[in-house]
């Protein structure tokens, strides 16, 4: 079957139930990966179907390359204290991690010899900043935010893969909301498309917004969504666009006894304007990510469970109820999620019962 096929297949045999008197042969779902760690991922990279990192709690680090059979964990040496929330790879061997905190607990890392060594490119010494995500361009070029500090937005920029950080103009960036910040949930509160296109994910202030770039984090204009906000706990937490127009975000209230109402919003003019979901997810969710090789399929996670669109975002419904911070999909068609207790899994289509 070719990678594409696998794709369809895989939001085809979630999207819809066996017919009445029908002996269904084989579903799609999640297969959990033993990494032997109870460190909670909300980084995640998934590069191919076999290579994969996941970064998390108390400094950890993990690397598959065949599969998710087997995990190494290759953490940075001294790192037990760091949070580590975000992590984008190129490849098995050249990986960039984001610890977040204020002060110098954030701080970007890098490897080019799958984990065995790393070296600290930057470290945030102004105590009024908080990194919460990253995103990547290219190879070569990438962006960081932190919370709002003086009233806006900090965006760190890298022209060499992460080997060295410069502090953006903050010129461009519009004034943040009173009470406005960013979520490091999932890794997904910074995204990118394409060469120039970011978006940047808020909650916490009045209004749930989304920050978007053409020009690599420069200048930015901001939107509100319908998402709703006006608490710490609520607002926009992921955002996945399969091309530069076309995006979705998730989020609501990550309260466990608090309901999240609209928790899904969609765009088709790059974040100009977004519209609710006409059937969001029934909860909170922090992660999202297109199905590889199709335009209208994507999954959205979060500690209650997995829900499945085939209609671009517009409608959703539940197909699993494990716990899960964040997810990412290849362009060889597979797919990943990570969260609590060390889990780690594949989408994987299996038989039934």
């Amino acid at each position: 079957m070719s990678v594409g096929l696998i794709g369809a297949a895989l939001a085809l045999s979630l999207a819809a139930p066996a017919r009445a008197g029908e002996t269904p042969t084989a579903a799609a779902g999640w297969q959990l990966t033993p990494t032997g760690t109870d460190a909670r991922f909300r980084g995640l990279a998934a590069v191919d179907r076999s290579t994969a990192w996941a970064a998390g709690s108390r400094g950890t680090v993990l690397r598959t390359t065949d599969g998710g059979r087997s995990w190494r964990n290759v953490s940075p040496a001294g790192a037990g204290d760091l949070e580590f929330r975000d992590v984008e790879a190129f490849d098995a061997r050249r990986a960039v991690v984001l610890a977040i905190g204020e002060g110098e607990a954030s701080r970007v890392l890098r490897t080019e010899d799958g984990g065995a060594t790393w070296t600290e490119s930057f470290r945030n010494t102004d105590p009024r900043a908080f990194y919460d995500c990253m995103t990547f361009f290219d190879r070569r070029h990438g962006l960081a935010m932190s919370d709002p500090v003086d009233g806006k937005y900090r965006i760190l920029a890298t022209r060499d893969g992460g080997r060295s950080w410069q502090v953006l103009p903050s010129a461009g960036m519009p004034d943040a909301l009173p009470g406005e910040a960013g979520f490091a949930a999932s890794g997904q509160c910074l995204v990118s498309s394409g060469p120039r296109d970011v978006w940047l994910a808020t909650g916490g202030g009045a209004a749930a917004r989304v920050l978007h770039s053409a020009d690599r984090g420069l200048t930015w204009t901001a939107t509100t969504t319908p998402i709703p906000a006006g608490d710490p706990a609520r607002g926009v937490f992921g955002l996945a666009f399969r091309d530069r127009a076309h995006g979705i975000a998730v989020g609501g209230d990550y309260r466990k006894d608090q309901p999240s109402p609209r928790a899904g919003a969609v765009t088709d003019d790059a974040g100009r304007t977004w519209r609710p979901a006409a059937t969001p997810p029934p909860a909170y969710r922090s992660g999202v990510a297109w199905l590889p090789h199709g335009k209208a399929a994507a999954l959205a996670v979060g500690p209650t469970g997995t829900d499945l669109t085939t209609d671009g975002g517009r409608t959703w419904r539940t197909v699993d109820t494990g716990s899960y911070d964040t997810v990412d999909c290849t362009a060889d068609g597979s797919c990943w999620a990570s969260g609590e207790k060390g889990r780690v899994a594949r989408l994987v289509t299996k038989d039934k019962d």
